[in-house]
């Protein structure tokens, strides 16, 4: 709720109090994905998504990076994708160690590899975009102090993750934001890979963080229920 209410903080008590329990919704629908997604074979995931759109974006010659948010169905966006080009992931390991190994262990499957979010992990991602190869990152977490800047999100100045801002400048990467709406009635997903700048004009670590940021909240304005808002994204300057 807090999450939503810093968000949207001219939207009506009514209309919070519908999004909210639409969020909620979709939030267990997110669970409860989760199982079938993680346990069936990529093939098997990749049925589920009834469009794709702009998928000639993967065809660029230059080294392509996948702007993956918290929106929609995220954990099915690598496993789709990495049937037609190979895919890094950058993910944040779990604590419980049990749960990290069977969890790694569906997700690092055929075209997909997975990176953790770690110095050897980085290293991992920048070998593989140094290959020209696809990788992922989800930059919408507080990654802590180290790594990060502070940069509006909301109006908020929020920690937000560099890495991907760093990469794409150096590069001169194609950065593509990746979601994959959910449909109506389980109907399944749309896919959706939307080419975007995140290199500004102003030649700056925080413009360049500032200008993701913005696209990662005009996808969250065209659909809000299916955002992750349960996650401490406030957390640099929020007591949760």
């Amino acid at each position: 709720m807090a999450n939503i209410e810093l968000c949207f903080p001219d939207m009506s008590p009514q209309d919070m109090k519908i999004l909210v329990k639409k969020n909620l919704i979709e939030t267990g629908k997110g669970l409860t994905e989760s199982g079938p997604i993680w346990f069936n074979d990529f093939a098997v995931n990749s049925k589920c998504v009834k469009e794709i759109n702009g998928a000639d974006n993967l065809e660029s010659d230059k080294p392509i990076i996948l702007l993956v948010p918290h929106f929609g169905c995220w954990e099915i966006t690598g496993r789709v994708l990495s049937l037609v080009r190979p895919v890094t992931f950058l993910y944040k390991p779990l604590k419980r160690r049990y749960f990290e190994k069977l969890l790694f262990s569906r997700r690092q499957q055929g075209g997909l590899d997975m990176a953790a979010a770690d110095k050897k992990g980085v290293i991992k991602i920048q070998r593989a975009i140094n290959s020209n190869k696809v990788i992922g990152i989800l930059p919408d977490q507080d990654p802590g102090e180290e790594g990060s800047v502070m940069a509006p999100f909301f109006n908020h100045k929020v920690r937000t993750m560099t890495l991907l801002v760093r990469l794409a400048r150096k590069h001169d990467a194609t950065v593509l934001l990746t979601w994959a709406e959910r449909l109506h009635q389980g109907k399944g997903y749309k896919l959706n890979l939307k080419k975007i700048n995140v290199v500004s004009e102003e030649n700056t670590l925080e413009s360049d963080v500032g200008l993701m940021n913005h696209e990662i909240e005009n996808l969250i304005k065209t659909n809000p229920e299916q955002y992750l808002f349960n996650y401490k994204r406030f957390k640099s300057i929020l007591k949760y």
